[in-house]
């Protein structure tokens, strides 16, 4: 994009709104500068300079363009869609030359699968029905909700639950306003991953069609163990209530893997 302000050509970013998270502000910037909605596929680097003796650090994604137009105004005058290898020249600042080395350097996903855990349900031992029926308590509606406004900006085109009911409820507020239905799927929960655990990871490689963004909302004992399979060197498969994991796939193969520790806050 170029700035009036600066003459530079520049990659976008800007600053963050309180509270905002740092994913959620990538998204909304690339709106506001680009004037394009986008579906964000993986996590790219981090960059640090100075600027006027304050010191700046920018996260940047890789993102798919899904639609918008953009609007010129006294931010962004122009803005240019190019080739990867033309990039470098028309870029006006070597740190963002070392981002889209970062960017070419990596095979880009050509499928998503999001592996979300599901929001608090309360303890166990208070629950005397059938465990599958025990529902998201009152933080954990408030955390499916939260989680629906942050997993949008991967923008799935399916939605997938494993049996338990507060898998369901955790996936019920994202559809809801993506117009999706949560289909229910007995082989990506915890009893058929401990009982078979290579079926609910063929289950879960099938999701990875090209061009498709799937979320799955499943438990704690399925999802660190079917991340631990699908990228063996990742420090550490521990995922929280109301976490999420972003999968990348190129030709069905795991390319990229980026935990999302706070998507429910």
């Amino acid at each position: 994009m170029h700035r009036p302000r600066y003459d530079d050509w520049s990659l976008p970013k800007g600053k963050l709104e309180p509270g905002e998270p740092a994913l959620l502000a990538a998204v909304r910037e690339v709106g506001e500068e680009l004037g394009a909605t986008v579906a964000v596929s993986c996590r790219l680097t981090r960059i640090e300079y100075d600027v006027a003796g304050d010191r700046k650090e920018v996260h940047f994604w890789a993102m798919r363009e899904t639609g918008g137009e953009f609007a010129p105004d006294d931010e962004v005058d122009d803005v240019r869609w190019l080739p990867p290898h033309e990039v470098r020249g028309a870029l006006s600042y070597d740190v963002e030359r070392d981002v889209l080395d970062v960017f070419t350097s990596r095979r880009v996903p050509d499928s998503v699968v999001v592996l979300v855990r599901h929001a608090r349900a309360g303890k166990r031992a208070e629950w005397h029905g059938d465990d599958n029926d025990r529902p998201l308590d009152d933080v954990g509606m408030q955390q499916a909700e939260r989680l629906a406004t942050f997993l949008r900006v991967f923008a799935p085109d399916r939605i997938v639950a494993a049996q338990p009911l507060r898998c369901v409820q955790t996936a019920q507020p994202l559809a809801r306003d993506l117009g999706l239905e949560v289909v229910v799927d007995g082989t990506l929960g915890d009893a058929a991953f401990l009982a078979e655990p290579d079926g609910t990871l063929a289950a879960v490689r099938a999701l990875a069609e090209p061009g498709r963004v799937t979320l799955v909302s499943s438990q704690g004992d399925a999802i660190p163990g079917l991340v631990e399979r699908l990228v063996p060197d990742v420090a550490s498969t521990v995922t929280k209530k109301g976490a999420a994991w972003v999968i990348g796939f190129t030709d069905g193969e795991p390319v990229s893997a980026d935990y999302y520790p706070h998507a429910a806050r």
